[in-house]
């Protein structure tokens, strides 16, 4: 069974944290500072893997997540570094942001791509130690990650879709002209999804799809059509099969008529691929007369005569389909968003809301004030320094202002309340 759309959890790693350390031996009273800074957490990345044709795998593990980076440790010791998390995918998946739409990778053949990045990790106290500041006893803290869902969409399973009505011999063609063994008996719908198989001639390897069969009405809806639609559409071409015997009662005539218009319906796109005919059930009686009725309804179109059963003209018809796809561009790449940096943050960008309370306090909330106080130790003087630093290079400072703060005000941040002072 083909499954060409899933939805998954991803999570990059997050960042070690910086230590807070101070250098101690014998002899050596008071040290220096040597917190090392954490580990870069690990990105998620996903790959094109050649053996796979489906995200049948993604049905039964849903979330991924890369490691976080270790800690820092004494003795200037980094972190060691999260692994990455690498999620093989078939060529031709797209990666979608779940929120947003956004396309954030179209995985090409050999293509290996970062969609997440793993958080930074913190700086340890040996970092912030200057002439001024000779014992600092705060670090950073690595940066947090968030799960995130996206859309795996299989946008290419295939070069060649085989397109026609229920019972046209689809399923027999591809085994004859691939090394897919699809189940195959005389009753309609046996297809319910996708059969893939490897067509070789010659330099040109391609792959052909079997697809559900067509009714009328299928651009609606009916049947299996949008199912039907969407597969045929991600392919570079179309081979339109015909019973061409009738032999069922059928008007191939009218059979390629209706499939033309629901192609037309559904997608101009669709209806505009390049198209070969396969003229199939030629071993059956009547087939010929068919044929000529098929040639003057329709002098302009090129019929392969096959038979799917006995193997006649199926090499012809093999060539003819190697033959276009060489003319054909490979299919145009998605445009990607590429690595979404605010996804590294607590799945979203840092906010700041500032509100004056019926007391007169200004309120300061949200996750950028949550992440400042994650780095400084409200009880040392020296990260409280280190914290009206960041307060001004964060801009914090210039909001409060623009909010009426003036000399003397309360403020509140988070659970901290200060003096503001110009």
């Amino acid at each position: 069974m083909i499954v060409d759309k899933v939805k998954i959890i991803i999570k990059a790693g997050g960042g070690g944290d910086g230590a807070v350390s101070f250098h101690r031996e014998k002899y050596v009273a008071a040290g220096g500072p040597d917190g090392g800074d954490g580990g870069k957490g690990g990105n998620v990345i996903f790959v094109a893997d050649a053996n796979m044709r489906t995200l049948m795998d993604f049905r039964f593990k849903t979330k991924y997540a890369a490691l976080r980076g270790e800690n820092g440790s004494r003795n200037n010791m980094h972190g060691k570094n999260g692994a990455d998390m690498e999620i093989r995918v078939p060529a031709g998946t797209v990666v979608i942001d779940a929120d947003t739409g956004k396309v954030a990778a179209d995985i090409r053949a050999g293509d290996k791509k970062t969609v997440l990045k793993g958080g930074k990790g913190g700086l340890g106290n040996a970092r912030f130690a200057n002439a001024v500041r000779q014992a600092p006893r705060f670090s950073t803290p690595g940066r947090k990650t968030g799960a995130h869902e996206v859309w795996l969409e299989l946008k290419s399973i295939a070069d060649v879709g085989l397109a026609g009505f229920p019972n046209v011999g689809k399923s027999t063609l591809l085994s004859r002209m691939t090394s897919a063994r699809p189940k195959i008996d005389n009753y309609h719908f046996t297809t319910l999804a996708p059969n893939l198989g490897v067509a070789r001639v010659e330099d040109v390897d391609f792959v052909m799809a079997d697809i559900p069969g067509l009714i009328e009405g299928a651009h609606e809806g009916a049947g299996l059509g949008h199912d039907f639609l969407r597969h045929i559409e991600r392919t570079r071409m179309i081979v339109h099969v015909l019973d061409i015997s009738g032999s069922e009662g059928r008007d191939p005539v009218e059979d390629y008529k209706k499939i033309r218009g629901e192609l037309s319906e559904y997608s101009r796109t669709l209806a505009g691929l390049p198209e070969i005919i396969a003229a199939n059930k030629t071993d059956i009686t009547g087939a010929e007369d068919w044929i000529t009725l098929f040639e003057e309804a329709y002098p302009e179109r090129k019929l392969y005569p096959v038979s799917a059963v006995t193997g006649e003209g199926v090499d012809d018809l093999k060539y003819a389909i190697a033959g276009l796809l060489k003319t054909l561009p490979s299919p145009e790449a998605f445009e990607e968003e590429g690595v979404i940096e605010e996804w590294e943050m607590d799945g979203g960008t840092l906010t700041m809301d500032i509100r004056r309370d019926e007391d007169g306090i200004l309120n300061v909330t949200g996750s950028l004030i949550d992440d400042v106080f994650a780095r400084i130790d409200p009880e040392d003087t020296e990260s409280m320094r280190h914290f009206h630093k960041l307060m001004e290079d964060l801009g914090v400072i210039k909001e409060l202002k623009k909010n009426g703060a003036k000399d003397g005000d309360t403020v509140r941040l988070g659970s901290e309340e200060f003096d503001f002072i110009e």
